[in-house]
């Protein structure tokens, strides 16, 4: 899971971030990223692409990359910043963000020399050194410790979101389109946090509700 991150040191890089972001599905809710500078000390922790693990470890795991990365940056585009471009180009710039907002343990920033990227696009917005990986999460480890940190951070964010906008199950499904997700929408009608340039079928003409 290191292969990456040993190359980019063979090649005299030093301080080495993976990036990754979550939710690009959802019809409700941010798009958010984040950045993981990479630390010999998170090798052995067990971490993987946070889609393989189950909530309780992924808390876990978040917890022990905050305190072991020499840095960690959060990026968060919301529903609107997403409707007012397109989902790729929000999660970009998210992605950005998470890099350039990059800060160590007590509050320093941190610059990468190099950077890892989840998929199939380079971060435009960056000058720096980049590479992107296919399925960077199940390749690199900083790229995985991001994932982790990224759907963490925004698990915890739906669950703020389902307190203010009940009824549509936020804090279970993390505003993707489970068929209780669809129904509350098409019986009241989509809340301010959904994604209005995303297909909701017949229950998006009823208006938002809580506007």
């Amino acid at each position: 899971m290191d292969t990456y991150e040993k190359l980019a040191r063979s090649e005299g890089c030093s301080t080495i971030a993976g990036v990754d972001e979550v939710g690009r599905g959802p019809l409700a809710g941010p798009v958010l990223a984040a950045a993981v500078v990479f630390t010999d000390d998170l090798l052995g922790l067990g971490i993987k692409d946070s889609k393989k693990l189950s909530p309780k470890r992924r808390t876990e795991l978040a917890r022990k990359i905050w305190r072991l990365s020499p840095g960690v940056g959060i990026g968060v585009l919301s529903n609107h910043d997403i409707d007012n471009s397109n989902i790729l180009s929000a999660s970009l710039k998210a992605m950005a963000e998470s890099v350039r907002g990059l800060k160590g343990p007590h509050g320093e920033v941190v610059v990468p020399d190099y950077v890892f990227v989840d998929g199939q696009y380079k971060i435009r917005e960056l000058d720096t050194p980049q590479t992107a990986i296919i399925k960077g999460d199940s390749l690199s480890v900083s790229i995985a410790a991001a994932s982790i940190i990224a759907k963490t951070a925004r698990d915890r964010i739906m669950v703020v979101l389902d307190a203010i906008y009940p009824g549509y199950n936020f804090a279970g499904n993390k505003g993707y389109g489970s068929r209780e997700h669809m129904d509350a929408i098409s019986m009241v009608g989509p809340s301010p946090v959904h994604r209005m340039s995303f297909s909701f079928g017949r229950g998006a003409a009823r208006g938002r509700v809580n506007a």
